[in-house]
């Protein structure tokens, strides 16, 4: 297990989606192990592995309080999403230094390939179903700052690089 680097925002990986697991394996149980130990070393909430340069549709999620609950995901999707929105302020460490509010469903439910290799339907609410949703959006080639204007989002990633040159 180990500590994965992030891939800037401005490498095209990011912005492509990442392919299919065809089956949950050995290797796929150990890159779903470095995710977890990058998205713990972030601290964050949630790591998809094409922000580590994997170009797998594979994603781990973790909102507890406690840790150690991470949920590990093979081809997620979204099944439904409520018409209740939540705002919660998200970060990449792809972009490091900014942040934004965004809007997405208070709840999902979402289908994947568990790590047992089974199909597996959950609910997810709150702060969890945000964090799926990003990474759902990095497995389609979509950054958070993607659901911001334009403009929004050309000073982000500029403010980003600006803090990067400073060191």
């Amino acid at each position: 297990m180990a500590v994965r680097p992030f891939i800037p925002y401005s490498d095209p990986r990011l912005h492509r989606p990442a392919e299919p697991v065809e089956a949950v394996t050995e290797a796929v149980r150990m890159i779903w192990d470095d995710m977890i130990d990058t998205m713990e070393a972030m601290p964050g909430v949630g790591l998809a592995a094409p922000q580590i340069g994997i170009m797998l549709r594979l994603a781990v999620v973790d909102a507890s309080d406690k840790r150690g609950q991470a949920v590990r995901m093979a081809n997620p999707e979204v099944l439904h999403a409520s018409v209740q929105l939540r705002s919660h302020d998200e970060a990449s460490p792809n972009l490091p230094g900014v942040w934004a509010p965004v809007k997405r469903p208070r709840a999902v439910t979402v289908r994947f390939l568990n790590d047992q290799g089974q199909i597996e339907d959950r609910d997810f609410v709150g702060l969890w179903a945000t964090s799926v949703q990003h990474q759902i959006d990095h497995l389609e080639g979509r950054v958070y700052v993607d659901h911001l204007t334009p403009l929004r989002r050309k000073m982000l990633v500029a403010k980003s690089a600006k803090l990067a040159r400073k060191g």
